[in-house]
């Protein structure tokens, strides 16, 4: 299972390395890293989402290339055998796009979980947080990226006609279907050719937390009607909330590798 509890964590703190991982939609006005300094959960790390994508793009959040990962990843001292907590304290489950790195990257899957309901579960529930700064060891980690995992503009315009996966769209239906403009500017309405959508929050609880197995089976049922699909690529506007979508399937279908496509539509909706 990607997920793990806010007990278990509680009770490893000393065992694992932790990332916060808050990104914040740019109408928000909010700033992850502000709030991490303001407090956090006690040995936690900050990963900026903005600062580890790729540079000198005008698309946010593209994946870096192995080197520049290898450099992000070694000065917050994690290594290839560290079992990582990632969490988040954002609307949009931020923590599942970090998650989806380090599992591209070619980090062990089984030692990278995200954190069910993230810092809001963590600090309703009274549990110890932090402004202390955690002392980094630089260490010398070593990516290996999986390349099946990322799909580009070309590959998804190429399966409209060869149908080789189906595409889900992490996006509201309003904005799936064109009923209300895009937040990003210079971008059109609508969806990638015969694309489906489940709005990420769909999968999530009022806390923050997951939904159930049971309620994930039927939503991810009721939009493919066969849930041991291998052959799944989630899409979303930047690249983020697809990762939510990702993590949630995964949940329910043990054979399923997170697959995205990375410019999602704020590549393919270019005016």
């Amino acid at each position: 299972m990607s997920l793990v509890e806010t007990d278990w964590l509680e009770k490893n703190l000393q065992k694992v390395k932790i990332i916060d991982c808050s990104w914040h939609m740019p109408q928000t006005k909010r700033n992850g890293y502000e709030e991490y300094k303001n407090q956090h959960i006690p040995n936690a790390i900050f990963f900026d989402l903005d600062n580890n994508s790729k540079k000198n793009i005008s698309l946010p959040h593209m994946l870096v290339d192995s080197t520049a990962w290898n450099k992000i990843v070694s000065k917050m001292g994690i290594k290839n055998d560290d079992k990582i907590i990632i969490y988040d304290n954002s609307d949009v489950i931020s923590s599942c796009r970090c998650w989806f790195n380090f599992i591209y990257f070619g980090h062990n899957p089984e030692l990278v979980h995200v954190l069910n309901g993230g810092f809001n579960k963590w600090t309703k529930e009274n549990r110890k947080v932090s402004k202390d700064f955690t002392s980094l060891e630089i260490s010398d980690y070593k990516s290996s990226e999986l390349e099946e995992l990322v799909k580009s503009k070309e590959t998804i315009d190429q399966n409209i006609e060869k149908k080789l996966f189906k595409v889900i769209d992490a996006r509201s239906k309003e904005r799936f279907e064109g009923k209300i403009p895009e937040p990003r500017k210079g971008l059109r309405s609508g969806n990638i050719k015969n694309s489906l959508c489940i709005p990420f929050n769909f999968c999530i609880n009022e806390d923050k937390t997951f939904k159930n197995i049971n309620e994930l089976k039927n939503i991810f049922e009721n939009c493919l009607g066969n849930i041991k699909e291998k052959n799944i690529v989630f899409s979303c506007g930047s690249g983020v909330t697809a990762c939510v979508l990702a993590l949630a399937y995964s949940l329910i279908n043990d054979n399923y590798q997170p697959c995205i496509y990375d410019g999602s539509w704020a590549e393919y909706g270019i005016i």
